[in-house]
């Protein structure tokens, strides 16, 4: 087999998978609108609310979690994936997600070189840091970072990334 063989292979093989990796997102209904004025209702929402967690993280970790994502956009996420990987799979995921409306991910992996999630440690702290990082956000107009895995991103795809990357979170939180 050449290597021309090889390379249309290994596309239709990444076309494959992306398409079955599109019908394999969850479809049902958002808690809120895909966007900025609509994730910051739903975190208003939440505000005095007892949270648990179904498994994994607790809701102070995913907040801070989530947070930690925003501001990273913004800061420079402490390791990249590599270049290849933010030029091809990493572009190629989040246009499904974006797509679909809906993001799968581990919801338990940390983001790479990122600090440990226990501060605040409260739940309404670790809360009130996400309603911030999302408002420092919406109102951010200097350059974007790198997404670690996604690469460059516009600031309406980040949104829409940092949407649907809390969304996938909430998930797996109910309320108490």
């Amino acid at each position: 087999m050449n290597r021309r063989q090889l390379l249309k292979l290994t596309a239709l093989g990444a076309v494959a998978a992306a398409g079955a990796g599109y019908w394999a997102l969850p479809s049902g209904e958002a808690p809120g609108a895909l966007n900025l004025a609509g994730v910051q209702r739903v975190l208003a929402g939440l505000v005095d609310k007892q949270l648990v967690s179904l498994e994994g993280w607790s809701p102070a970790e995913v907040f801070n979690h989530c947070a930690q994502s925003i501001e990273y956009s913004i800061s420079g996420y402490p390791e990249l994936k590599p270049g290849w990987f933010r030029h091809s799979v990493g572009p190629l995921a989040f246009s499904l997600f974006a797509a679909r409306g809906a993001m799968r991910h581990p919801l338990d992996q940390a983001i790479p070189g990122a600090a440990a999630l226990g501060e605040p440690a409260t739940q309404a702290l670790a809360l009130q840091r996400l309603r911030q990082a999302f408002a420092d956000f919406a109102s951010y107009r200097g350059t974007l970072q790198p997404h670690f895995a996604y690469g460059l991103l516009s600031h309406a795809d980040y949104a829409r990334a940092h949407v649907l990357h809390l969304y996938d979170h909430l998930s797996l939180i109910r309320l108490a």
